[in-house]
């Protein structure tokens, strides 16, 4: 129970910084395209300030969840940021209903996750993978993300929105599974013995910048063209890398994985039809911003 209220906590705190963190940079310059500029112009941005602040607090909240639970019991859970962001968006336009699509994509995300658990039943093993495997898994996810952001500056910014998000989320999943392991060795050798490891700092590198993929996301498109990317990929990746390198157990029985297919199919599709409503904030691919000429 403490891992679920520390995950969907997390999820809140997530998705309401997104929808802030959004509103904000789509009104920068693209001239920042995929530049850290573009963080240093939306650190004046008090809006953009709050969105971190939340997404840091559910950042450190999914950090405690994973202390207790599972990368592939947290990162169902993380997903349901998108049901929060959804309810900040309506908020701020309050004359779009859910309707059937809306109300479709809750179900099956909420669905989604509780299918996904109860089939599943994620639990950790004391057998942890060997360094070849970790560093495998390591690379391609990280290798992937890449291969995204290089094929993002090639297309339309709708589409190369959706792409960077994409990316970002395999570095925030991989992000996670590095944080469960930061926990259980700070819990084997103390807080300190964390300065000697290579995974803090990587934490640090990677959560950079996955932060300026997703604030160049934000910028050159709408809301809806990022989020659902952002918020699928994540979960899958941490899944990945917790069954890839953490030692996490799913159940294995064809119907328990008939159903965990089911979950995350479910999970995807609800991500998908919340993040496309149009009760999403729009974002610089509706506005036409004076002198705001992308620089290639």
């Amino acid at each position: 129970m403490a891992v679920f209220l520390l995950g969907v906590s997390a999820a809140c705190c997530l998705g309401l910084g997104f929808v802030l963190q959004q509103r904000a940079a789509a009104r920068a310059s693209l001239a920042d395209f995929l530049s850290f500029r573009l963080l240093l112009h939306l650190v004046r941005m008090p809006d953009w300030l709050l969105g971190v602040g939340l997404m840091v607090c559910g950042q450190v909240l999914g950090a405690v969840a994973l202390v207790y639970g599972e990368v592939s019991l947290v990162e169902p859970l993380t997903a349901t940021n998108l049901l929060f962001a959804m309810a900040l968006a309506r908020w701020l336009t309050p004359r779009q209903s859910l309707g059937l699509s809306g109300w479709g994509g809750v179900v099956l995300l909420a669905l989604g996750v509780t299918a996904f658990i109860v089939a599943g039943q994620p639990e950790g093993s004391a057998a942890e993978a060997g360094a070849l495997r970790h560093w495998l898994v390591f690379g391609i996810v990280a290798g992937l993300a890449l291969l995204l952001t290089g094929a993002a500056k090639r297309l339309q910014p709708s589409s190369e929105a959706t792409l960077l998000a994409l990316a970002a989320g395999l570095l925030y999943g991989l992000q996670d599974a590095l944080t469960r392991i930061c926990s259980q060795l700070a819990g084997d050798e103390g807080v300190a013995a964390l300065a000697v490891h290579w995974q803090p700092y990587a934490i640090a590198v990677i959560g950079l910048t996955g932060m300026l993929l997703v604030q160049s996301a934000f910028e050159t498109a709408s809301l809806r063209m990022s989020l659902p990317a952002l918020t699928a990929a994540q979960p899958l990746a941490g899944i990945a890398c917790g069954i890839g390198f953490l030692g996490d157990r799913l159940r294995v029985t064809p119907g328990a994985l008939a159903w965990e297919a089911a979950g995350l199919a479910a999970i995807t599709i609800g991500v998908i039809l919340l993040g496309r409503h149009p009760a999403m904030p729009p974002g610089a691919a509706d506005r036409v911003p004076v002198g705001a000429t992308r620089m290639r």
